[in-house]
């Protein structure tokens, strides 16, 4: 019967991926230095690899674009709690009417 099955951090990950983009040592090396197998040393490798079209294609662009939205976002909220805020309290104020008086 297996053990449980092992999670690795991404910067674990990263780690490895990297020192497999060096190519100072062998996947196997590599490996049995990390303690991990070595078709998982490569499979990170190729994902880091992959990963790098995204970074160079201009993705970070996307999410500037997305964060900027998402300020927009926030500010308006902001702006329309603000609003009920300050609107709320003045506009029962005026109409509480205390019970009993007439």
């Amino acid at each position: 019967m297996a053990g449980k099955r092992r999670r690795f951090t991404a910067e674990f990950k990263k780690r490895v991926a990297l020192e497999a983009l060096r190519e100072r040592d062998t996947a196997q090396a590599i490996a049995s230095r990390c303690e991990v197998h070595p078709n998982q040393v490569s499979a990170w490798k190729r994902q880091a690899l992959e990963s790098l079209d995204e970074v160079f294609a201009g993705a970070g662009c996307n999410r500037d674009a997305d964060r900027e939205a998402t300020i927009r976002d926030l500010r308006a909220k902001i702006g329309e709690l603000t609003v009920e805020r300050d609107f709320f309290p003045r506009g029962l104020g005026r109409r509480a009417v205390p019970i009993g008086s007439a």
